[in-house]
């Protein structure tokens, strides 16, 4: 295996070998020019963020600064929505479902390094994948950790660290992050807290 192979593969690895340092400069240029382009240009911006995405699904929209180590191994659904300072490192795999948004200040996670001084300093480093499922709300500042999984119709609060994986149909919050409540058919009716709809379309 190639370093690029152990790092796809969740392995030990090191960043500087095998083209991965020229890889990642190839996409910090396309993320360059992302974060440039005139908020107008919609196409060119639709066009842009798919030529740095391994995968995207109809109706993306990643708002400007955006930053990605390698573009190539992250992959959205349809209806994804990542508001302003959105970091991803992809060195794993990152796999976002459909109808995700995220808050700004999102941080996504899959790169670390060993604990023991003596191993960090060797060089090596990994990637876990991370996923996300449908219909899921990412709060504001948060920071989502190696190997973590996020359910189907779940919202994670705002400044919330998210070190272990999250089930479907919750409110989970906090530093660690945790889960709070179940999300029940009675919050159908309310858009804030105690606060109800008062229009028939939601």
């Amino acid at each position: 295996m190639n370093q690029k192979e152990r790092m796809l593969a969740g392995l030990p690895y090191k960043a500087w070998m095998d083209g991965l340092s020229e890889e990642r400069m190839e996409n910090s240029k396309k993320i360059y020019e992302y974060n440039l382009c005139p908020p107008q240009e919609t196409e060119l911006i639709d066009k842009m963020i798919r030529s740095i995405l391994g995968k995207a699904g109809i109706n993306v929209n990643i708002l400007a600064p955006f930053h990605c180590d390698y573009g190539t191994n992250i992959e959205v659904g349809d209806n994804f929505m990542a508001n302003y300072n959105c970091t991803i490192l992809d060195v794993g795999k990152v796999i976002i479902g459909n109808n995700v948004m995220f808050a700004p200040n999102v941080s996504i996670f899959t790169a670390g390094h060993p604990v023991h001084a003596d191993s960090r300093n060797s060089g090596y480093e990994y990637g876990i994948e991370i996923t996300i499922g449908d219909n899921v709300w990412i709060g504001g500042n948060t920071v989502i950790n190696p190997g973590v999984h996020i359910g189907n119709n779940s919202v994670i609060g705002s400044g919330s660290v998210v070190t272990k994986d999250i089930p479907d149909n919750v409110i989970a919050v906090g530093n660690p992050c945790r889960v709070i409540r179940e999300i029940t058919e009675e919050d159908r009716s309310y858009y804030y807290k105690d606060k109800k709809f008062d229009v028939e379309d939601y």
